[in-house]
C-alpha cells in the first residue's frame, strides 16, 4: 500500500496559478481550512473555484486570489452570507457562476462521471438562466420535455476534510452529513483530504458503520493530518462551529483596519501559530467574562 501522508505545505505545492480548485463541505461545516490557509501563504492566484462556498470563498477572496467561483451558495450558516464574498460579488472583482443547489450537484455528478453535461428540471422558469447566458437546455430523445443541460465540472484538485483517514487516502465521515465530499474527489484530476486524524485502516472499521467509510483511496492523492482542521467551521462530532470566532472574523471585514489586525494576529503565521492564536483569542475572552 502506497503510504500518501504530506505535510500542509506539501500539498498546497500542488496547486498552481490558473488552476480549478474545487473545495468540499458546506457552508460553514467541514470546511479543510488548514488547507486554504496553507493555500494563503502561497503566491498562487487567478483561481477557478468550485464549491458550496462558506468562509474558505471568503478568505481567498479577500487574499485576491480568485478569479472565478463556481457555487451553489455562499454563506457562513449562523451568518447569512459571507462578507468578503458579498464585497467581491458586489464589485464584480470575481466571475461568478451562481448555481441552483440542484443543479451544482448535477454539475459535479456529470464531472464524477466524466460526461460533458447532465439533464435536470432544476433552474428551468428562473432567473438563473438569465444570470448565466452560456447554459443551454436539451429536449428529451423520448418526449417533449425540456431539460437544463447543466455542464459537467472538472477540477485540476480538490480540497476536503473528513474526521478520520487512513495513510492510504480512505476517509470516513462521522458526522450527519458526507456533503457531497466524494463527487469533489470523483470529478478531480487530484484530491488532497485532510483529516483530523489518521489511524490504522483496521481501525476506521471502529469508528463508525461502513456507509460512514465514504472517501476510497483510489480517489486521493494525498492526506494530511490536522487536528482542528475545519476550525473554526464545525467537525460534527469532533467539534461544533466555533461561533464567537466566526462573529470575529466577520465583524473584521468591516473595514481595512480591522481586517488587517484580524489578518496579522491569526493569518500571519503557519498553521500552529494558527492554532495558538485562536486559543489565546479564547482565553483572553474568558478572562475578560465573555462567555464562549
Amino acid at each position: 500500500m502506497v503510504d500518501k501522508t504530506l505535510s500542509l505545505a506539501a500539498a498546497a505545492r500542488q496547486i498552481e496559478s490558473g488552476m480549478t480548485v474545487g473545495i468540499g463541505g458546506w457552508g460553514s461545516r467541514r470546511k479543510p481550512m488548514a488547507l486554504v490557509r496553507e493555500l494563503l501563504r502561497t503566491e498562487v492566484e487567478d483561481l477557478t473555484v468550485v464549491t458550496f462556498g462558506g468562509p474558505d470563498v471568503g478568505l481567498l477572496c479577500a487574499a485576491g486570489k480568485v478569479r472565478k467561483l463556481v457555487y451553489g451558495f455562499v454563506s457562513l450558516d449562523s451568518i447569512p452570507l459571507d462578507p468578503h464574498f458579498r464585497a467581491a460579488r458586489e464589485s464584480g472583482s470575481v466571475e461568478t457562476a451562481e448555481y441552483d443547489e440542484g443543479m451544482f450537484v448535477a454539475a459535479l455528478r456529470a464531472g464524477a462521471n466524466r460526461l460533458s453535461f447532465l439533464p435536470t428540471r432544476a433552474g428551468l422558469a428562473s432567473d438563473v438562466l438569465r444570470m448565466n447566458p452560456g447554459l443551454k437546455t436539451v429536449a428529451s430523445p423520448y418526449d417533449d420535455e425540456v431539460y437544463v443541460a447543466v455542464p459537467g465540472v472538472r477540477m485540476d484538485v480538490s480540497l476536503i476534510h473528513l474526521n478520520r483517514g487512513d495513510a492510504q487516502g480512505n476517509g470516513q465521515y462521522l458526522g450527519p452529513d458526507p456533503y457531497f465530499d466524494d463527487l469533489f474527489a470523483m470529478a478531480s484530476d487530484r484530491c488532497l483530504m485532510s483529516v483530523e486524524q489518521i489511524v490504522d485502516t483496521a481501525d476506521l472499521s471502529k469508528s463508525g458503520p461502513p456507509q460512514s467509510l465514504l472517501i476510497s483511496r483510489m480517489f486521493v492523492s494525498g492526506v494530511v493530518e490536522a487536528p482542528g482542521g475545519a476550525h473554526f467551521t464545525s467537525c460534527a462530532p469532533d467539534y461544533g462551529r466555533d461561533e464567537p470566532f466566526q462573529k470575529a472574523y466577520a465583524a473584521a471585514a468591516r473595514d481595512e483596519e480591522s481586517w488587517r489586525g484580524f489578518r496579522d494576529t491569526f493569518l500571519g503565521g503557519d498553521e500552529a501559530a494558527y492554532q495558538r492564536a485562536v486559543r489565546a483569542h479564547h482565553q483572553s475572552r474568558t478572562e475578560s467574562g465573555e462567555q464562549r
